[in-house]
């Protein structure tokens, strides 16, 4: 057949050069293993970054105003005294002097310095200060915790957002292991049952192996030019193993089918077979991983590119390295078998797609309705960034940091930030301090804001032509220069406005919206917590809907071509959307309502990762499905026999391949950082629908509605029905 001639040429060229593919394999992953040992030590942070106001804000304040490029804090507590004791000071400022050649520190801020804003109840906070970026403080972090005083009457806890990114990082790498520990044997066990022998059930897991270790070396060479996010570390692994035993799963059992016509006959058709199903499934995934490109924020594009990595070369070693260790092993494909697996063609799975398709239209129904039931709670559902609530609860800087802003408030913590820039400098000029006083008085008359702090906070309640005459005189200048250090640098000034409502919520987005203009002859610019979230949110509302129509549309045509058919790519869309759909809504209910677990909200980027990642991976069975019901329908001609034998002689392996795709991401359910096990069940849940009412009941009963309709495409004649079958 002309449509396999280059898997068919990629089968032979395999065969005939199977040591040296092995060869090359192996001393790859030997490689690569190395660096990917040292991919954990240059991920930095949650990976919200992006281009935009907040960015352009904060380099504004570090250029212009002093502000560090980075911070953490040193909490401290104590329920015996409180600080103003002599006790309390003493041990706050001995913490603080350890901190005395701690690397990259540029300054410290004590509690006593600013107690109005430091100091509250029990508790309170130094600042300790670096010229470094977020990600490049492990080595200073370790040293703050080396150094930190202990007392038993006093506490003092380190955290902050580089702390916070650096635990986030430690207890990933944690949860991968502990994910390997479940779903490696797991799966392993998954394998043995569907074929019964050591080797043959190894060797997909070798596959699996081997993609994720050559994609982690790869992508540590990416991270040197590059922030990369430290969610990479779970996301390529929890891809990589599923799909790359799930692959060689389908590869492996073709050929132990084929293995009866002689090992070179076996291994050209299985990589022309299962090998041309591998290669268009390894394609849908990666055309649904590259929507996330579209959203210009970090993490997404990172575990993007992170996941087409794993993806390409899932499909490879797939196709490459396996088949030519199957041509190497041959018989022994089959050897150390543990016990004997049934291969019984009127299994269950033949009973129950006879049953099927004989009332489509009540079991089509039927499933319809159990998906619109469980797709209800999406409406409820809640997104937010994830931050220190992601940590264990166990984490010192979870601990810390919930004490911190439970203490001194968000709305008192997060400010606005305005950046207010002038044509002229705000020193020499009369108009342009007038104009910003006017923009300080309307931010105080908006009902989200509760107070402003300003230059005019601070200078004995002189307006802006009273300020402009004072700084005209020495004594004026001597005065207020202390005042206007934090506000004002020539043509830039920094207003804060503390809001009274909630800093994350939609009426705080509207308001930074609202305000980035051009007010009083002055440019606008809003940085802040509040603007962050806004632009993050914005950025994903904005492009997730052109990268769902770009992976929708491309991988239309992909299984169209794959297929020739128009109506079996359509159906294959609509399921995965419903059954998409239906997961996100039993996530909603596992993690909001509390009925299982503490109420959490759902982390901003899993809705986007698991579409990204699972609209790819279901189609991995629908296309190895339908490839099989194809076989037999250009043999036949006859869709109901082809689609019944097609499930029938499918089944076992397809189960098999979404029972190991379950409890490689399902394992992540049992990790600890928040983010990570949302996406761990999210894809279980997804995968658990399609193999069971998608593929059970969907798929057979729109297969049969449709009948030969199923196999249109406009200028492809049909074949003639053979009638030597019928259904059973």
């Amino acid at each position: 057949m002309k449509k396999g001639l280059s898997f068919q040429t990629l089968g032979n060229f395999t065969y005939r050069f199977r040591k040296l593919i092995i060869t090359f394999w192996v001393l790859t992953t030997i490689l690569l293993g190395f660096y990917a040992v040292k991919l954990p030590s240059i991920l930095s942070g949650s990976g919200f970054e992006m281009d935009g106001s907040f960015a352009k804000v904060e380099n504004i304040l570090q250029d212009k105003f002093d502000q560090p490029k980075s911070s953490v804090m040193l909490v401290f507590d104590s329920k015996k005294y409180a600080p103003e004791d002599p006790e309390y000071k003493a041990f706050v400022l001995s913490a603080i002097k350890k901190m005395d050649g701690v690397q990259d520190v540029v300054a410290i801020q004590s509690p006593y310095d600013v107690p109005d804003k430091t100091i509250k109840e029990n508790v309170s906070f130094a600042s300790v200060q670096f010229d470094k970026s977020f990600g490049d403080l492990k080595t200073s972090i370790d040293q703050i915790r080396d150094r930190l005083p202990e007392d038993k009457d006093i506490s003092v806890s380190l955290t902050g957002g580089p702390v916070i990114a650096e635990d986030m990082n430690t207890a990933s790498q944690h949860d991968l292991a502990r994910a390997e520990a479940i779903g490696i044997p797991a799966a392993l066990i998954i394998l043995l049952l569907a074929f019964g022998g050591l080797i043959a059930a190894g060797l997909p897991i070798i596959v699996g192996l081997i993609s994720v270790a050559s994609s982690l070396g790869l992508l540590y060479f990416y991270g040197q030019t590059t922030n990369v996010s430290i969610f990479l570390l779970n996301v390529v692994p929890m891809i990589g193993l599923a799909l790359g035993i799930d692959f060689a799963l389908l590869l492996v059992n073709r050929f132990r089918e084929e293995l009866h016509r002689g090992i070179e006959k076996a291994t050209i058709i299985s990589v022309q077979t299962a090998g041309r199903s591998i290669a268009f499934s390894g394609l849908c995934v990666f055309l649904g991983l590259s929507g996330m490109l579209l959203i210009d924020i970090d993490i997404f594009k990172t575990v993007a590119i992170g996941g087409m990595v794993v993806v390409v070369l899932s499909v490879l070693n797939a196709i490459t390295f396996l088949p030519a260790m199957l041509a190497v092993l041959g018989q022994r494909v089959n050897a150390l078998k543990l016990f004997k697996t049934k291969e019984n063609s009127k299994s269950v799975w033949h009973s129950f797609a006879a049953f099927v398709m004989k009332r489509p239209i009540i079991m089509a129904v039927v499933a319809a309705l159990a998906l619109g039931l469980s797709v209800t709670p999406v409406k409820d559902m809640k997104l937010s960034i994830p931050e220190a609530d992601a940590l264990p609860p166990d984490y010192e800087s979870r601990l810390a940091f919930e004490k911190f802003e439970k203490t001194f408030r968000e709305d008192e913590l997060y400010p606005v930030t305005l950046v207010a820039e002038s044509k002229k400098s705000f020193n020499t000029d009369e108009g342009s301090l007038v104009a910003l006083e006017k923009l300080t008085n309307d931010l105080q008359s908006e009902k989200e804001v509760n107070k402003t702090e300003s230059v005019f906070t601070y200078t004995d309640q002189l307006n802006g032509s009273e300020l402009f005459q004072a700084l005209q005189t020495d004594q004026g200048k001597q005065q207020f220069s202390p005042v206007l250090k934090p506000f004002i640098n020539e043509d830039t000034a920094v207003i804060k406005a503390y809001l009274s409502v909630d800093v994350t919520g939609d009426d705080a987005k509207q308001f930074v919206k609202k305000w980035e203009k051009e007010h009083e002859g002055l440019s606008i610019t809003i940085g802040g917590v509040t603007k962050f979230n806004q632009e993050i949110f914005d950025e994903i509302i904005e492009k997730a809907p052109y990268g769902l129509a770009i992976v929708l549309v491309t991988t239309l045509f992909i299984l169209m071509i794959a297929f020739r058919s128009v109506f079996i790519p359509i159906k294959a869309i609509f399921m995965n959307m419903l059954s998409l759909s239906a997961t996100f809504g039993i996530l909603v209910w596992i993690f909001q309502s509390g009925v299982i677990m503490e109420p959490v909200d759902i982390g901003l980027m899993i809705p986007v990762f698991t579409f990204g990642i699972v609209f790819g991976l279901s189609m991995d069975y629908e296309v190895f499905l339908i490839s099989r019901i194809q076989e037999i329908y250009e043999e036949t001609g006859d869709n109901d026999r082809a689609t019944l034998l097609g499930l029938t002689s499918t089944s076992k392996i397809i189960t098999s391949a979404a029972a190991i795709m379950i409890v490689i991401t399902g394992s992540f359910a049992f990790t600890n950082v928040t983010p990570v096990k949302q996406i761990g069940i999210a894809i279980a849940l997804a995968i658990f629908i399609d193999a069971t009412i998608v593929r059970m009941v969907f798929v057979p009963s729109l297969m049969k509605l449709l009948g030969d309709w199923n196999w249109w495409m406009p200028f492809i004649k049909k074949k003639e029905k053979n009638k030597s079958g019928t259904l059973s």
